[in-house]
């Protein structure tokens, strides 16, 4: 699923102009007579590519912290250190009305490493922010794959105030802002040029108004209820550590357990 807009855009990231696309060569057509290759299948694609097939960091987890956000952070920066491509990105998974699961890919924005809560920025009318206005719990899901490592997190969520809200949006890049002004996220598009025209307007409205936010502009803060540090390995001996949280989201106590690849 493509990444949406609130998702891969970072604070004070610029946004360059989009290139001309390169002009793409005419297919070439078999010689009379001559059968095209079938198109490959998925186990054929994957033969010969198994997962894990590199060296991965050890994870030590009778040494790991006994909070799991600390944890979080140090993995984070290990992945940062590492040259993970995007590592901020995260899937975010809700429910809707009818109890089928979404998901999409978002980018991180904080770690509350004390209070163990993630925070990610989205459009309160947008189907997630629907969503999680009905039912405001979900699930976060991050992984890095040159490390092998992947962090689950589920929780219950809550909306942050709009002066936090509005704190946000002003560190966020030109591209994002006018791309949030204009709105109307998932819903359906005439075409390219009519967003262009869109954007374009919202970019002069930003440069009349550089402090407006959009009034549904929201941030959210996933509060962990349980977090899984999953370490893989190519012989299959993966390390997976689960914390759950002992008592309520003020609680800072956590039980940790390890639990079988």
């Amino acid at each position: 699923m493509a990444a949406e807009e609130e998702g891969l855009t970072g604070p004070d990231e610029a946004w360059p102009a989009p290139e001309p696309a390169a002009e793409r060569p005419e297919p070439v057509a078999a010689p009379p007579g001559e059968r095209r290759p079938e198109p490959r299948s998925v186990p054929e694609l994957l033969l010969g590519r198994p997962p894990m097939a590199r060296p991965l960091p050890f994870f030590d987890h009778e040494a790991a912290a006994v909070e799991p956000g600390p944890l979080f952070v140090d993995w984070l920066a290990t992945a940062l250190d590492a040259g993970v491509l995007d590592p901020q990105a995260f899937t975010l998974s809700t429910v809707d009305a009818d109890g089928m699961p979404d998901a999409r890919v978002l980018v991180l924005r904080d770690v509350d490493a004390a209070g163990t809560g993630w925070n990610f920025s989205a459009a309160a009318d947008s189907p997630k922010g629907r969503q999680l206005a009905d039912h405001p719990a979900a699930a976060l899901t991050v992984y890095w794959p040159q490390l092998g490592r992947q962090v689950r997190v589920r929780g219950s969520v809550e909306r942050a105030v709009d002066l936090v809200a509005a704190a946000e949006f002003a560190t966020r890049s030109p591209a994002a802002r006018a791309s949030s002004l204009v709105g109307r996220q998932s819903e359906p598009l005439a075409s390219l040029a009519e967003y262009d025209e869109a954007v374009a307007v919202a970019r002069r409205r930003l440069e009349a108004h550089p402090d407006v936010v959009p009034p549904g502009h929201a941030v959210y803060t996933l509060w962990a209820h349980e977090v899984e540090f999953w370490q893989g390995d190519s012989q299959r001996r993966h390390v997976r550590l689960r914390y759950t949280r002992s008592g309520p989201v003020s609680s800072p106590d956590w039980s940790r357990s390890l639990l079988w690849p």
